[in-house]
């Protein structure tokens, strides 16, 4: 059995300051064994999406609280498909509306996990996916 850890990126994009609850997320998924990227605030698609492929990760999450979110992603995945990287799994986290988690989930947003998400649930929301996905 293949004890590889998970890797995660979790990113801030846009003019989004508010950067708690992605740390603490990414505290509960360090907790659980994965290898946790944090990109800081403030990061382009474009950075985001080259950090992702340099780092090799199984999972890009998108933590956001600005309201972007149907502007981000399409461009996140014109860029992964561009570099090579659409089966790399996406998920969306923060705070939005019910309509705009399902439009981002019809881009290819395989979850979406809002603010009231018990860690433990992202964390085994995120296992679920990389185990359905398999090896990349």
């Amino acid at each position: 059995m293949d004890q590889t850890p998970i890797r995660v990126l979790l990113a801030k994009v846009g003019l989004d300051g508010h950067d708690r609850g992605v740390k603490v997320v990414a505290r509960a998924l360090r907790d659980a064994g994965m290898d946790v990227i944090y990109s800081g605030l403030h990061r382009t698609p474009e950075e985001v999406v080259n950090t992702a492929i340099q780092e090799d990760v199984d999972v890009l999450g998108v933590s956001l609280l600005s309201g972007v979110q149907l502007t981000v992603f399409p461009k996140i995945f014109k860029l992964l498909d561009e570099r090579g990287a659409g089966d790399l799994i996406v998920i969306a986290g923060g705070v939005m509306p019910d309509e705009d988690a399902a439009a981002i989930r019809k881009l290819g947003v395989r979850e979406v996990l809002l603010q009231d998400t018990p860690p433990q649930a992202i964390i085994d929301s995120i296992r679920s996916l990389v185990a359905a996905r398999g090896a990349r």
